[in-house]
């Protein structure tokens, strides 16, 4: 597969963040990666074959990056003030860089994009969706950690509440944001086993709250929350909706 590795400082960031496409042309797809991993993951972890019949008939085109969790959310010696202010500066990187890369990548198609990842990863999608539904109309969430709860040690403030989509999506107010949310679709996927479901159904039921299109599924047998699921799962979902 037509493979491209891009990687530069981030202004936002304040350090060197890598992004790895896969494929030719088709609807950009942005995975990010579980809390301690990297862009590399799909590759490693055979995200990326699973995917390949998508890839090849160039239905998608994958990109996956990096994030900073390994430096915020997961680590425990970062104050909860500073793990919202790397999020705030990871969703400039997001925006401010990596879509306009992504843009030209594509040869300046403007298409909506679909994001995706897995435990954190899927909660990096699921706030790009919410905060940004002019730019991704479709999240795919695996085995979510969609609040942050437990690692914020009951720290509350302005800026968290704009970047936990728990806590802001059940009071948007009508027009603008939530008419654009309301035209997305998220999707929720998780497994049997080692999973918290709490996190799933408190997601859903803030865009409930709204009427935001979304649904729920749960995959039955020895299904868990791993990367044998999710390379099952990812590829089913994106074959009906991307």
């Amino acid at each position: 597969m037509n493979r491209r590795i891009g990687r530069w400082h981030s202004p936002a960031v304040d350090k060197a963040l890598s992004v790895v496409r896969w494929g030719w042309w088709g609807r950009p797809v942005i995975f990010f990666p579980t809390g301690g991993g990297d862009a590399l993951d799909c590759e490693r972890f055979g995200m990326v074959q699973a995917l390949a019949p998508l890839i090849t008939s160039g239905r998608i085109k994958l990109y996956a990056v990096d994030s900073i969790s390994k430096q915020s959310w997961i680590d425990p010696a970062t104050a909860s003030v500073d793990k919202v202010r790397h999020q705030a500066r990871y969703d400039s990187w997001l925006t401010e860089e990596l879509v306009p890369w992504i843009r030209a990548d594509c040869e300046g198609d403007d298409q909506p994009m679909v994001v995706t990842g897995a435990s954190i990863g899927a909660f990096l999608a699921w706030s790009a969706a919410t905060r940004h539904p002019e730019l991704f109309s479709l999240m795919i969430g695996m085995s979510g950690t969609y609040q942050m709860d437990r690692r914020m040690n009951g720290h509350w403030d302005q800026a968290w509440y704009f970047h936990d989509p728990c806590q802001f999506v059940p009071n948007l107010p009508e027009g603008g944001q939530l008419a654009q949310l309301r035209e997305s679709l998220f999707v929720f996927g998780l497994g049997r086993q080692w999973e918290n479901p709490t996190y799933t159904r408190n997601a859903a039921a803030a865009l409930s709250a709204r009427r935001i299109p979304h649904h729920v599924e749960v995959w039955g047998g020895d299904s868990g929350h791993d990367w044998p699921t999710w390379r099952t799962m990812l590829p089913a979902a994106l074959q009906k909706l991307a």
